[in-house]
């Protein structure tokens, strides 16, 4: 029974996400209720709790994690701000010409979302609200237009800066040290948040270009999936309102 544990705390935390409760407190409730009842079962040594106000107080010090709750933050400015919707307006236009411009228009604004709040969530959620009305109204195919912002959102995953990134930085960092002392080595290095940003925008970018390459592949063997726009607008102002997107 205290095997299985662990998987009924996984379900019940599962369950209490989809009920619409606030992540935080469904996370860390299902994880001290569980704990209560192992340690009442005699599953769990109650006494890791008393380490808990130490374990807190620690990952709230970490300058790390600091970087975590700013990206959170820079995402939902983007999004109130709207900026990230007159971005999008400005890279449908500018590839409006090109049969599958919106898609490819979709690809890149996700691209530049991920590197600006790393955030999977709000990037996935900020394109549908955006970019799935327009593409279906254009006849787009729906699964066209619909796993083009999925793959689009999810760049934030690994196009730095990701949270992610962030917080894998913080368990390898210390990992690697670990297993560097073990080993006797008594001056250990470091994997830095940055190795790990520096070594994942290569991926990242040829994710997006395969990305691109698969839409326009598509639009050439199918091109009833991504009708061509019947109007456009002038490249002059496509560039300007692209610029005025960028740099407001």
């Amino acid at each position: 029974m205290t095997e299985l544990m662990p998987l009924f705390m996984f379900l019940v935390a599962g369950l209490i996400l989809m009920s619409g409760y606030p992540v935080a407190f469904a996370l860390a409730g299902s994880a001290l209720i569980f704990s209560l009842i192992g340690s009442m079962t005699g599953g769990f040594d109650s006494t890791f709790l008393a380490a808990m106000p130490s374990r807190l107080f620690g990952i709230m010090t970490n300058e790390t994690l600091i970087a975590v709750p700013l990206f959170v933050f820079m995402g939902a400015m983007l999004e109130r701000s709207r900026v990230a919707e007159e971005l999008l307006d400005a890279m449908t236009a500018l590839f409006g010409k090109l049969r599958g411009g919106l898609g490819i228009s979709v690809v890149l604004v996700g691209m530049l979302m991920a590197a600006s709040t790393g955030i999977v969530g709000a990037t996935v959620v900020t394109m549908g609200m955006m970019a799935l009305p327009t593409m279906l109204k254009r006849n787009y195919d729906p699964a066209i237009a619909c796993g083009t912002i999925c793959a689009s959102g999810t760049l934030g995953q690994i196009i730095p800066p990701s949270i992610i990134l962030v917080l894998l930085g913080d368990v390898l960092s210390s990992a690697f040290q670990q297993a560097q002392l073990d080993m006797g080595i008594f001056s250990p290095d470091t994997v830095s948040v940055g190795d790990l940003f520096a070594g994942a925008i290569i991926p990242g970018l040829i994710l997006v270009v395969m990305y691109i390459i698969y839409l326009l592949t598509m639009a050439w063997l199918r091109p009833q999936t991504m009708p061509a726009p019947e109007d456009s607008r002038d490249d002059n102002n496509s560039w300007a309102a692209l610029l005025s997107a960028l740099f407001p």
